[in-house]
């Protein structure tokens, strides 16, 4: 029997916690300064804006983790002996592993700004950042969100339910237009606005102004204008958090240096979720995958591992999801801001503005390569055999009906994605109805 011990109870941790008990009976500590317990870091923004408490956030009853001889110890590691096998930790504790697995998660990135450690700044990951943000936008007026990714979005419709007026720097030409090809990422910057939020495109931050207390009250951006605010959000992306590793004998780039069976440099050390870094990635794989998904499968693939399974990493067909305000985001496969060479794409857009499809496909064989999908509700499932299948585009829509999610009376827009194709394609696609699909892809899926 193993003493096993996990630093970190994010998603990655604690799947990883959860499957080792599953096929094993080791010891199994849980180290984390956060929170007592485990909770749905994606929540964090429902908390703030009233529509869920801590509590309801847990995944797991206080008792799980008792029941299922998971020992959890609140604190913060300072210090990883991989010669000694110790940990140790700020209270000057010490606790001593047979295998060690390092999920650490990621942190706010900070590049340096001028005023960016005065109070009323900061970024939001976790459990003391909503804390502190709590306190910091108590009875303000004006607040200031810097970058333009997911977790920016975020704070913004966080500030925005409050009433807070926000202006949201976005360096880029549109928003997140380094991922989302351009008529979505207008879209989105579109209802950005719509929702009162002051949108500034090709803008950037270059210093925060202190007050007489030392805490934010104006903003100066890279064309010499200011803003003037109490409180700023730095929300330009997070990176692996991996100080504790730093000066360890576990090699680390950007993050903790895995290979596909999440195993270091070190006998024994292992190294989960969004702080792990693969050293070969595959082709058209990121070296650092920071969704709740990938931390949840890399947690299950190294218990397998240490449990004797051993298991390499396959992650599958791409996915994410997201929401912007009122418009929610789905992508299946790989869809670039601008269509890599040999592909082609079908780009639909609802007349309201606020609903879109996007299915990129090869030119040669006319297979599905990725999809973007905005305000409509696809089963993830359909489409991810469809692309893991290399089905073509005509085999997509004409069974697109099956991977529609909404309700039942809510509307539908298959037709008009298939009349789209077929006017600029000259094809004669005709979507199967609800009763000629009974028996094709959606009873085998």
């Amino acid at each position: 029997m193993k003493n096993i011990v996990i630093i970190g109870n994010g998603i990655a941790g604690v799947t990883a916690a959860r499957y080792i008990r599953k096929m094993s009976d080791h010891c199994i500590t849980i180290i984390s300064d956060e929170t007592n317990h485990f909770y749905s870091r994606t929540a964090l923004m429902y908390i703030y804006m009233g529509h869920m408490t801590y509590e309801q956030t847990k995944p797991y009853e206080d008792w799980f983790w008792e029941k299922n001889r998971i020992d959890l110890v609140r604190g913060f590691v300072t210090r990883i002996d991989t010669r000694t096998r110790h940990l140790h930790l700020a209270d000057d504790s010490i606790i001593r592993y047979d295998v060690l697995i390092i999920a650490t998660g990621s942190r706010s990135n900070r590049f340096g700004w001028p005023g960016q450690d005065l109070k009323g700044v900061q970024g939001l990951y976790n459990m003391q950042d909503l804390r502190t943000m709590e306190l910091s936008t108590r009875d303000i007026r004006r607040a200031v969100v810097v970058g333009g990714g997911l977790i920016g979005i975020e704070v913004a419709e966080m500030l925005a339910s409050r009433r807070i007026q926000t202006t949201f720097l976005v360096r880029e030409r549109n928003y997140w237009d380094n991922v989302l090809p351009r008529e979505e990422a207008v879209m989105v910057g579109r209802h950005i606005r719509e929702h009162g939020v002051d949108l500034r495109l090709s803008c950037q931050l270059r210093e925060i102004l202190p007050d007489e207390n030392g805490r934010a009250r104006a903003v100066i951006t890279d064309d010499g204008e200011r803003i003037d605010c109490e409180f700023v959000a730095l929300t330009a992306g997070v990176s692996p958090n991996i100080d504790v590793v730093k000066n360890s004998e576990v090699d680390t780039a950007r993050g903790v240096l895995v290979n596909e069976f999440m195993e270091t440099n070190v006998p024994d050390v292992y190294a989960i979720g969004d702080c792990a870094e693969f050293r070969d990635p595959k082709p058209g794989h990121p070296r650092v995958e920071q969704l709740w998904y990938t931390g949840k499968m890399h947690g299950e693939v190294v218990a397998r591992t240490i449990c004797g399974q051993r298991t390499p990493y396959e992650r599958g067909v791409w996915f994410n999801s997201a929401k912007f305000f009122d418009i929610e985001y789905q992508t299946y496969g790989f869809v670039a801001p601008a269509n890599r060479d040999g592909e082609k794409t079908l780009y639909w857009e609802h007349q309201d503005g606020r609903r879109c499809v996007r299915i990129n496909y090869l030119a040669e064989d006319h297979s599905v390569v990725g999809v973007n999908v905005f305000g409509i509700r696809f089963r993830q499932q359909v489409f991810e055999h469809w692309i893991r299948e290399k089905k073509s585009i005509e085999h997509v829509l004409e069974n697109l009906r099956a991977a529609n999610f909404d309700p039942e009376f809510f509307p539908r827009f298959e037709q008009d994605v298939v009349a789209l194709f077929n006017a600029q394609s000259g094809a004669d696609i005709r979507p199967k109805t609800r009763r000629d699909l009974r028996s094709t892809i959606f009873k085998r899926v």
